[in-house]
């Protein structure tokens, strides 16, 4: 079996997301995706990318850490940067799997962000799983493997990307549904309004009759529930453009 990966892009910068946000993170996103969520911010990785071999990709991503190995500042606990591996959907390439632990084994801590439609349980424990909950206004409500809950440790988060009404209060029903908030960490977050740069015409359409929700509206709601949930903005988009890669 080749040992290659279809790798759209690797770059260090800020984790903008989860319990991690703000963090140093080697970015490995990956080619290709089988959802096209209404909101999918990475379009261009659904089709561009170049073979790469999981020694190439381990190089880069020891490479890019290198300052931070080096650094007078490290403590003895350190594990800075920490790895992710996004897309795309990482799991729909099976090599994604051995590159985790081979990273893991490197000693850093990775992440994996996954739209919660692969099986997650042959991923290497050590590994951190940042999982979609998809809801309603995405379009790919259909493609939730709820199997995948049942895998789930105390170290992974799920993620509810909202944009409306409907979509919170689906959001609300799964966590007391499932009884989420006893598992792990639960991330909402709101859908950042696409640059026309980010707009593709093979993403699905929200569902009509939907009904719009603004990021206060939002964390209104949250706060007026009490719902054990952390709201997150997608720090990469304030500091940068939204629009722009490689960050």
């Amino acid at each position: 079996m080749s040992d290659t990966l279809v790798v759209n892009e690797i770059y260090l910068s800020l984790q903008g997301e989860s319990t991690f946000a703000g963090l140093p993170c080697v970015f490995i996103r990956l080619t290709a995706c089988d959802l096209r969520c209404s909101y999918c911010d990475t379009a261009y990785a659904f089709t561009e990318g170049k073979k790469k071999s999981l020694t190439e990709i381990l190089e880069k991503v020891r490479e890019l850490a290198i300052p931070y190995f080096n650094s007078k500042l490290k403590t003895q606990n350190s594990k800075l940067p920490l790895v992710e591996l996004t897309g795309g959907e990482p799991l729909l390439q099976k090599n994604s799997i051995p590159l985790m632990k081979s990273l893991c084994d490197d000693g850093f801590t990775v992440l994996i962000e996954t739209s919660g439609a692969h099986d997650i349980s042959k991923i290497d424990p050590r590994v951190r799983r940042i999982m979609d909950l998809k809801c309603p206004a995405s379009g790919e409500v259909e493609r939730n493997l709820f199997s995948n809950i049942s895998h789930l440790k105390a170290t992974d988060e799920i993620k509810f990307v909202i944009s409306t009404v409907e979509d919170y209060e689906w959001a609300k029903e799964q966590i007391a549904k499932h009884d989420l908030e006893k598992i792990c960490p639960l991330l909402f977050s709101w859908v950042h309004p696409l640059a026309p740069a980010q707009q593709s015409k093979v993403l699905k359409k929200v569902p009509a009759g939907l009904t719009p929700i603004s990021r206060v509206e939002l964390v209104e709601k949250i706060v007026a529930d009490a719902l054990p949930v952390r709201f997150q903005a997608q720090l990469h988009k304030i500091i940068w453009p939204p629009e722009q890669r490689g960050v």
